[in-house]
């Protein structure tokens, strides 16, 4: 049985030191094989820069995927993408020669994982490749793996139940990001793929999904932006994650969700 600890999308500073403060109990509690988080907010709500990227791949996690804000500071973290050092995740459906990977084949304990990156069509604004069809490419050309996770980072959850239609059987776990918001619909297909709609955000807790609510009031009330969205830093924090175990047929038998809601 493959254990896989995964947490969802890092929203700014309190996002990262709540995440730290919560991650080594819940290593102890889980014992996973594989730890996954994605950082696609981790820096002031967009993207990551180098000192960030570095601070997460020191705690351990064997894989950092992105999402849509991988390009905000992307000129500033490219060169060591570019070395093979590091352990980030870009989407694999990005159009062009983009700096990165958006899979990699991670070995450990004795058994490897195969874990995809994927972005979303719909409503995300970024023109991208089919998430279905690149997927299935991935998976056919890396048979010989234990088990198939993949992060898709969308806007909606229909695209999300298609993409588990029609990868059931052929990968292990695919779970969403990019909403912040946990969704109550953890699921096992009949083929055994796991699924969740949106494991949910590590960030600020009484937040606009990580943004602080006077940065973006105007365009609720307004109908506009008056200024550019801010992280919220009140130090009321919330977890969010995932726990899966994997059977030796790459089928998930179990998907635990975890929320913890703490002060920093």
């Amino acid at each position: 049985m493959i254990k896989i600890l995964i947490f969802g999308d890092v929203y700014g500073r309190v996002g990262r030191k709540g995440l730290k403060k919560e991650l080594s109990s819940l290593l102890e509690k889980y014992s996973p094989d594989f730890t996954i988080a994605n950082i696609d907010n981790i820096s002031y709500g967009k993207g990551a820069i180098e000192k960030h990227l570095l601070e997460f791949e020191g705690l351990g996690f064997d894989a950092l995927t992105t999402g849509n804000h991988y390009f905000d500071n992307l000129s500033k973290i490219k060169d060591y993408i570019a070395s093979g050092k590091s352990k980030v995740i870009r989407c694999a459906n990005f159009r062009g020669n983009l700096v990165g990977d958006g899979y990699k084949i991670i070995e450990k304990n004795n058994k490897k994982i195969l874990v995809i990156h994927l972005l979303g069509h719909s409503f995300m604004g970024i023109n991208v490749d089919n998430a279905f069809t690149k997927a299935e490419e991935i998976i056919s050309e890396n048979p010989e793996v234990d088990a198939i996770i993949i992060d898709f980072h969308k806007e909606t959850t229909a695209e999300g139940y298609g993409l588990l239609h029609y990868l059931d059987g052929k990968a292990s776990f695919i779970f969403g990001t990019h909403t912040h918001v946990q969704t109550n619909d953890e699921i096992i297909f009949p083929k055994g793929t796991g699924f969740i709609s949106d494991i949910g955000m590590n960030g600020p807790v009484y937040s606009v999904i990580g943004a602080d609510f006077s940065s973006v009031k105007s365009v609720f009330i307004n109908g506009y932006r008056e200024r550019g969205v801010e992280q919220c830093l009140d130090n009321n924090y919330i977890v969010n994650a995932v726990y899966v175990e994997i059977d030796d047929s790459k089928k998930c038998q179990k998907i635990e969700k975890i929320k913890i809601i703490g002060k920093l």
